[in-house]
């Protein structure tokens, strides 16, 4: 498909051309922001001014720049990078720009095309060895898919790099023309159209530059931030009706049911091809669709049905005779090919084929396309066009656009959710995606869907599954999948104790974080910071750009999934963490931990690492509400982290899609927490329950409250719980305990370590002992201990030994 020519009326406004250039007979630079700059060269002398797929906004302020004439050619300096340019073709001599600010000793320079290996570098390579990665430092973004992955897959670049540049090359991608469609670029040989961000290591400006080129990403309906079902499966009316009913009793909540391609018609006359693809609801299956998507909807599920278009509209399909009056040709029977360069074609697949199957009930599509970039004319790509087409479809009937597709590249974060494909069901698939998915905000691309407990072939690993479901509720979407085997099925009561337990509790948890989830909803759409955000946003240690399977999930928390099997005489698996500098407590065992090292921690199956700053708020539904993903005002509990003065601002949706504020405030060093309701608070909110985490353990702490009273206090567990009953505008509630912090009792955390581990009764008495008479000063002894003797034999025994493995979970909870 061609574009429409561009043409110099109010079609095609001012505010699309760049505000600032250089620009030569062949060149044209462009300073976008001070941390971007555009390169384009041009044999012909032609630029680009209309909006692409990766920059839709050029009509940024102008940015303070200084140009100067040097001897070579052209100098652009900003607060952050000082380009140099011949004026020439580009060539590693002559484009080149250095990071402002020391970012590094002597990397921090940019150069075109330019190779940073050295000779044993390319000798790994020539050996298959992994070698140090990618040179540039860049620290990668999205990919296209992570089907059949066992693994990890190459990443295409972010904006983010350790060495503070990155590129985006933008030189061949799709432009929109005067109505907004996608259409090939269409470009001579020879045209570059480069993005360079410069930006150093201030990585969120980098990312809000990002966005302020290319769009930042939409609010999401809140129904997708809960639980979704999801199964390849023949399911028929009854039996998906009966699950749903399971998960109810159970106690587990979801907000979106998913109907894999089971939906339509699949065992087809072989004469049409395969069942791949599919439009007419198979009524042997699901005899009345309007029905049964109503009754979903009765029970506060959103429903999305998958669609495989690649093979169109065939001669059996309901759809068939409209789409062919649609299209203007006779119902001969053969096939209306699927064609996104054709705009009739592309216009009945929304306005006939899809809103018909709308109007029964469907909210958004799975649209899952698996044919590759290719099209009738070259540099159409299917997938952008489905992806942008299906978003804003969407957008125009609900008052959230969504849609649920793979990664098409740079700009795709503007239409979510992200499908990252067929995940393998082994370790070293669970391995990769915490890494994958955080490394998605360095391009903007922030809601990332994976196959949680995965998809394919694979094997049975209760504890595998497990960790899987722990790390998908602290994902940006939480999907259970799996494949059409009777016996990889993803129900939480499928799996063994305490696997099943730890599930469940997981899932609930993922709805009573609903509030702080929709607050970073906003805070994605509104301030360009992404729910899951690698570490290195806040910390840019050298080890910060290492330990890469932690991340921040949104502004209060630190997540560090366990991707590893549990050791077998821990009985607990582990997680490398690296802690930006400050106190970090976590919200399950209560235990708190110093900033500014790294700390392995071990977890049995019943959580894993989720870590709240010091000053950190972290709002949930409280216990005993409604999970209902509908509900816009639950009642909360608020887990407060001691240690810093800290701010949290809860905003929060009205019905009428508005949002209000309530800020949370803790004053630590003056033993003051605050809660400022809204001027219009439409919450209703009356009580309030505050725990405290990370405190000082102090029976019978006094608190002082102002502007509500104090229902309740209970101590348990290293918390302290408040009950509150506002009466009112703000209230403040006052303690000296607020100033203080403290440590879950030590003995009992050691007790119920060796409980669980699977070793020596009398190595775990003499540890016992040692603990309770030395305290952290055992950890020396206990090195030692079963190297000689202990039991009534004279022999040494292998379960008399402390292993390196049992050693470190001691020093976790001994060391600080």
């Amino acid at each position: 498909m061609s574009c429409d020519p561009a043409r110099p009326d109010p079609l095609l406004p001012n505010s699309l051309l760049p505000s600032s250039l250089l620009q030569g007979e062949h060149y044209r630079l462009t300073p976008l922001t001070p941390r971007v700059i555009r390169l384009e060269w041009s044999p012909s002398g032609r630029f680009e001014d209309r909006p692409t797929t990766f920059a839709v906004h050029r009509d940024l302020p102008v940015v303070d720049h200084r140009v100067e004439e040097t001897g070579t050619g052209v100098r652009v300096t900003t607060d952050f990078f000082i380009l140099d340019y011949d004026r020439g073709p580009f060539s590693t001599h002559g484009l080149s720009a250095e990071v402002r600010g020391g970012v590094s000793d002597y990397h921090s320079v940019w150069r075109y095309r330019q190779d940073l290996s050295l000779p044993a570098d390319r000798r790994m390579q020539a050996e298959g060895r992994a070698g140090r990665g990618r040179l540039d430092g860049n620290m990668g973004g999205a990919a296209r898919t992570l089907d059949v992955a066992d693994g990890p897959v190459d990443l295409d670049p972010g904006v983010v790099s350790e060495l503070g540049y990155a590129v985006i090359d933008d030189s061949a991608s799709m432009i929109l023309d005067d109505r907004g469609r996608l259409c090939a670029r269409e470009a001579e040989p020879g045209y570059l159209d480069l993005y360079l961000f410069a930006g150093g290591h201030d990585h969120v400006g980098t990312v809000a530059d990002l966005f302020a080129i290319s769009g930042s990403q939409p609010l999401l309906p809140r129904f997708a931030l809960g639980n979704w079902w999801s199964r390849y499966h023949r399911y028929d009316e009854a039996e998906y009706l009966t699950l749903m009913d399971r998960f109810e009793a159970e106690g587990v909540p979801l907000s979106v049911a998913v109907v894999d391609m089971d939906w339509h018609l699949t065992d087809i006359d072989p004469g049409y091809g395969s069942g791949w693809t599919g439009y007419t609801w198979n009524r042997e299956l699901f005899p009345d669709p309007a029905a049964f998507q109503a009754e979903l909807h009765r029970r506060g599920l959103a429903v999305t049905l998958n669609v495989h278009p690649a093979e169109g509209v065939r001669a059996f399909e309901e759809a068939y005779e409209p789409m062919c009056r649609a299209l203007g040709r006779a119902p001969s029977g053969s096939p209306i090919a699927f064609d996104v360069t054709d705009r009739a074609f592309m216009d009945a697949y929304f306005g006939v084929l899809h809103r018909g199957l709308e109007k029964l009930g469907t909210d958004f599509w799975w649209v899952d396309w698996q044919s590759g970039p290719y099209s009738r004319t070259a540099g159409m790509d299917p997938l952008w066009v489905l992806n942008q087409g299906h978003y804003d479809d969407s957008a125009a009937r609900m008052e959230r656009g969504l849609t649920f597709s793979r990664y098409a590249g740079p700009g795709s974060h503007r239409y979510p959710v992200g499908f990252s494909g067929d995940a393998l069901i082994t370790w070293r698939s669970l391995a990769f995606q915490p890494r994958f998915t955080a490394a998605g905000a360095n391009i903007g691309y922030g809601w990332w869907s994976h196959d949680i407990g995965g998809h394919l072939d694979g094997f049975r690993d209760d504890v595998l599954a497990t960790r899987w479901v722990q790390f998908g509720v602290f994902s940006p979407i939480t999907r259970l999948h799996s494949s059409s085997s009777r016996f990889s099925g993803k129900e939480p009561w499928r799996f063994s104790q305490p696997g099943q337990r730890s599930m469940i509790e997981h899932l609930r948890l993922r709805h009573r974080m609903l509030p702080y989830l929709n607050a970073m909803n906003l805070h994605a759409h509104r301030d360009g910071r992404s729910l899951v955000e690698p570490v290195y946003y806040q910390d840019h240690s050298p080890q910060a750009y290492r330990y890469l399977d932690e991340y921040l999930f949104g502004s209060q928390l630190l997540v560090a999934p366990i991707v590893v099997p549990n050791d077998p005489v821990v009985a607990r698996g582990h997680a490398d963490v690296w802690l930006p500098s400050g106190r970090w407590t976590d919200i399950v065992t209560g235990r708190s931990y110093r900033g500014g090292r790294s700390h392995r921690m071990w977890r049995d199956l019943m959580s894993i690492p989720v870590l709240l700053r010091a000053g950190g708020f972290l709002p949930l539904v409280a216990e005993g509400e409604s999970l209902d993903a509908r509900e816009l005002f639950p009642e909360l509990e608020v887990l407060v982290a001691a240690g810093a003065d800290g701010r949290f601002e809860l905003d929060e949706e009205t019905a009428d899609d508005q949002w209000q504020t309530t800020v949370l405030e803790l004053s630590a060093t003056e033993g003051r927490l605050t809660i400022t309701r809204p001027d219009r608070d439409r919450s209703g909110r009356v009580e309030w329950t505050l725990t405290l985490l990370g405190l000082a353990s102090r029976s019978g702490a006094r608190f002082e409250v102002e502007g509500g009273e104090l229902m309740g206090v209970e101590e348990a567990d290293g918390r302290t719980r408040l009950r509150l009953r506002s009466t009112g505008g703000t209230m403040v509630v006052r303690s000296a305990v607020l100033a203080t912090t403290g440590q879950p009792e030590t003995l009992a955390a050691v007790e119920e370590l060796l409980a669980a581990a699977q070793t020596g009764f009398v190595l775990k008495d003499t540890i016992y002992r040692l603990v309770a008479e030395q305290g952290a000063a055992a950890l020396n002894a206990v090195t030692s201990v079963g190297r000689y003797p202990l039991g009534h034999l004279a022999e040494v025994h292998d379960y008399d030994l402390a292993t390196p493995e049992l050693v470190s979970a001691l020093t976790e909870i001994l060391a600080d």
